[in-house]
């Protein structure tokens, strides 16, 4: 492997690691945020009267989710602009609209503006979560790709555990009033980092090569490692990709032949978010009170949280394609029934503390081990060729639009019991479970034409 590409599959995977810490650093303000701007969420309540959106911690929510709201339009509009402008300049104007997020969040003056900020910050996680794997993908030979792509993953995972790790120590400066905002500001030093360091990295030759510059292709293939006497064999099959991809670009992608793939990448998608895990990562330290710690505990037990998924997901890329999705999904599920129904028993009986915090561990090792591990793996499997960009899309759409649903909601009914919620979460896994062993298909070592023709065949 090249420096060259190493260095470039590195730097995007930056984006994945922003992406995770975007993500998870309200978990450590949310609580604050939300008596700060009691008297913003009170007046919208007081203008819808009743129902749900009377309902002040329904706004509270919402704010919460409004980065959620965010990635779903940013995984679907930026796919576009990657095809026309290059994966590049547009993970560059994403690292810019972090940066934005970031700094605008940490100063924001009232709830909306903070929202608005937070919502930024979100179109920068959806448009990553799709260009970074792309353009990861797009340059690095086949012998490198898959572990360099699972680098997004990684940094993921990465990204949590730092937004957890950074809640902690800032909360331990003791700054007052000004503690959430450090927490959001901090971001603003990898996000310019991230833009700035693009700046070296290549041109996807893909995307060259589709917009007729095949000597500059040929100039970064041979710096990310393709031998010389290849690089213009790679360049022909890859414009010989171009005109089959091309044919197919048309093709209706809602039919009953692809019934299947399409109910799997649902399925996969939606068990993902019903598991609670969203809710978990937004809102842990409000779970740790709420079973009986304290705010600086709360948080340290956040950090345990994001090392044990650290951990778990580098355990689970080493075996999945030895053991198989099925079998860590199986594994995963089993898990997520076990530490959900504790979890909800001792919320029920108000045997919290230690408990919930064993449990919440068990919980977030199952889900690294499980659907944290398999689902962006498998719903790039399950799809033909010619559709599998469109059946990633729909994947990450669901999958958010889940994850908003689950955001929105948990401080609702949290506040009802919290009990009641974990038990929800616990059943939904009980559905994954029966899902995955009379339905899910195997595709670990099956070739991807091979599984098309098993699942067209089922269909």
């Amino acid at each position: 492997m090249t420096r060259t590409l190493f260095a470039a599959s590195f730097v995007a995977a930056l984006g994945g690691l922003l992406f995770g810490f975007d993500t998870a650093v309200i978990s450590g303000a949310e609580g604050a945020l939300q008596e700060l701007f009691a008297p913003d969420y009170y007046k919208m309540a007081s203008a819808f009267g009743t129902g749900m959106l009377g309902n002040s911690t329904f706004w509270h929510g919402f704010l919460v989710a409004s980065a959620l709201i965010g990635t779903i339009i940013g995984a679907v509009v930026f796919a576009r602009p990657a095809d026309w402008y290059g994966r590049k300049p547009v993970l560059m104007l994403l690292g810019l609209l972090y940066l934005v997020s970031a700094l605008g969040s940490a100063l924001a003056w009232g709830a909306w503006p903070f929202t608005l900020f937070r919502f930024i910050g979100g179109l920068a996680v959806g448009g990553a979560s799709v260009v970074a794997p792309m353009y990861i993908a797009e340059i690095s030979p086949a012998r490198y790709r898959g572990r360099l792509v699972a680098m997004v993953q990684l940094n993921i995972v990465l990204g949590i555990l730092l937004a957890y790790l950074s809640n902690y120590l800032i909360a331990g400066m003791e700054l007052g009033a000004a503690e959430w905002r450090w927490m959001f500001g901090v971001e603003a030093a990898p996000a310019l980092a991230f833009t700035l360091l693009l700046f070296t990295n290549p041109r996807s030759p893909r995307w060259l090569v589709a917009n007729d510059r095949s000597d500059d292709a040929a100039i970064v293939l041979a710096s990310i490692g393709v031998h010389d006497k290849s690089v213009m064999q790679e360049v022909a099959e890859i414009h010989m990709s171009l005109r089959g991809a091309n044919r197919n670009l048309n093709e209706r992608f809602f039919q009953r032949r692809y019934s299947r793939p399409i109910l799997l990448a649902i399925a996969v998608a939606a068990f993902n978010q019903l598991s609670g895990i969203n809710a978990l990562i937004y809102y842990t330290r409000r779970i740790f009170e709420m079973a009986g710690a304290d705010g600086t505990s709360a948080l340290l037990q956040s950090v345990i949280i994001g090392g044990t998924n650290l951990i778990m997901t580098l355990l689970a890329m080493s075996v999945i394609d030895r053991f198989g999705r099925k079998k860590l999904m199986l594994v995963g599920s089993i898990g997520y029934i076990v530490s959900l129904s504790a979890t909800a028993i001792a919320f029920y009986t108000n045997a919290t503390g230690p408990i919930v915090l064993v449990s919440l561990v068990v919980f977030i090792a199952s889900h690294a081990f499980g659907q944290g591990a398999v689902i962006w793996v498998f719903i790039g499997e399950v799809f033909p060729n010619a559709l599998r960009a469109r059946g990633q899309a729909l994947g990450s759409f669901v999958h958010w639009i889940m994850a908003a649903a689950i955001s929105l909601t948990f401080p609702v009914v949290a506040e009802i019991s919290g009990a009641h919620i974990f038990a929800f979460y616990a059943l939904c896994m009980v559905g994954q479970l029966v899902w995955v062993i009379t339905v899910m298909p195997e595709t670990k070592g099956v070739p991807l034409e091979k599984i098309e023709r098993d699942l067209a065949a089922r269909g």
